[in-house]
């Protein structure tokens, strides 16, 4: 696995690290698939989660757990949008918006989470540099990935709450691509959120008896 630590090149004084370059790219494709809504974001996803934790495994033994989890979750996910792929007019999945109930459910897993995980790290020390950020940023992508799989437009402002963290967290603590790689998630973030938005008001709309398809 040093292999994977190793440097593969230095920018703009940020040295970047074979593993965290790979794993990132990976989740970049797996992000942009999301958008597309192709099933295949989730088995890239899932990639994305194997390189890193075998990268962390046995070296940072928090983040590798966490990497985890992010594998478990991409395997419900693509089950999930397997049940559900032929909702939608195109044969994808068809966006919605949550409901209130669900946003409070989720608001409030995030928040307990938050808590309990930041609680974990604090008590081994090991497990994560910067407790409260780490687990908030952890448990916002179990978040933003549990309302991808549900179809949920909300996934989209998830995943900008976890930027908004995670750019400045990843450049503090050396890892400089996951930073820059935050970057683009922003920008592929509000594309991605304007096309679920605007297919979820389409699909809400009541086709007229009669009128064409």
């Amino acid at each position: 696995m040093n292999s994977l630590n190793s440097e593969a090149f230095t920018l703009f004084g940020q040295h970047i690290l074979w593993s965290d370059m790979t794993g990132n790219i990976f989740g970049l494709v797996a992000l942009a698939l999301g958008w597309r809504r192709s099933l295949w974001t989730w088995p890239v996803q899932f990639v994305s989660g194997l390189v890193l934790f075998a990268a962390f495994y046995g070296h940072l033994t928090g983040s590798a757990g966490k990497q985890a989890v992010v594998m478990a979750v991409a395997v419900y996910g693509f089950w999930q949008w397997n049940r559900g792929k032929g909702q939608g007019a195109d044969g994808h999945i068809a966006p919605r918006f949550a409901t209130w109930r669900e946003r409070a459910a989720m608001l409030a897993a995030a928040a307990a989470g938050t808590v309990a995980v930041a609680l974990l790290f604090k008590a081994y020390p090991n497990l994560s540099w910067d407790p409260w950020p780490d687990a908030y940023i952890f448990v916002g992508t179990i978040v933003a990935m549990y309302a991808q799989a549900k179809g949920m437009v909300e996934f989209w402002f998830a995943w900008l709450l976890v930027d908004l963290v995670g750019v400045p967290l990843n450049f503090a603590n050396g890892y400089a691509f996951s930073g820059f790689v935050y970057v683009i998630y922003g920008a592929l973030v509000l594309w991605g959120m304007r096309d679920w938005w605007l297919r979820s008001r389409r699909g809400s709309q009541p086709v007229l008896e009669g009128a064409p398809a």
